[in-house]
């Protein structure tokens, strides 16, 4: 059964539509969606049967993963990492929501199914209305991996049509919020004492001080 196809206003998402998107992630079912980045897919972080759909369309082991939580804020960033230390938060709060995917120390609230051996989880905080309002209406963050390989450009990455003709016998629903961005986050490292950049992309690297 193909995905339906949902246009969402980027800027001032429907409320109906918004339901509809948040039925389909309660049920496990995959969403692609847009970020302030680029287009991700993602699933909720509370159903491992989605997760492990999610892994077999990225063709990874559940437990070697590199999937982030997009998260709603840094509250909520907080109940899946273990203590930031005030320098990271502050710095973090400056930054997000923004295009930054935060590598952090993972806490107890991970689920089993995607702790990877490493013991540390990518967290997002994107600025782009349509994920924050499902983040928050769903109550728990999305695992968000992007719809293609970060280090390759390609068309089909920005255009929910050609989005739409690539994954639609893979996933659930794709929404159509708009042309959307071909360059990634910004990956910082945090589980030092000092941040460090892993991957230059989209975030400015001078809001990291």
């Amino acid at each position: 059964m193909k995905a339906s196809l949902l246009k969402i206003n980027a800027l001032y998402p429907e409320n109906k539509k918004l339901t509809k998107v948040v039925e389909v992630l309660q049920k496990g079912g995959l969403v692609i969606y847009p970020t302030d980045t680029i287009y991700a897919l993602g699933c909720s972080l509370l159903n491992p049967e989605a997760i492990e759909r999610l892994c077999l369309i990225k063709g990874v082991d559940p437990q070697k993963n590199q999937f982030s939580f997009l998260c709603q804020n840094i509250s909520q960033v907080s109940e899946y990492s273990k203590s930031i230390p005030t320098p990271i938060f502050k710095m973090m709060n400056k930054a997000l929501p923004g295009p930054y995917t935060f590598i952090l120390p993972s806490s107890k609230h991970v689920p089993k199914k995607i702790d990877s051996k490493r013991k540390t989880i990518g967290v997002r905080v994107t600025d782009h209305a349509i994920p924050q309002q499902l983040v928050a209406r769903l109550g728990n963050p999305l695992i968000t991996t992007s719809v293609h390989d970060e280090d390759e450009i390609v068309a089909y990455a920005t255009d929910p049509a050609l989005i739409y003709e690539r994954f639609a016998d893979q996933v659930d629903l794709i929404i159509d919020g708009g042309m959307g961005n071909n360059v990634a986050s910004t990956v910082v490292d945090c589980t030092q004492n000092e941040p460090a950049v892993l991957r230059q992309g989209l975030g400015d690297t001078a809001l990291l001080v």
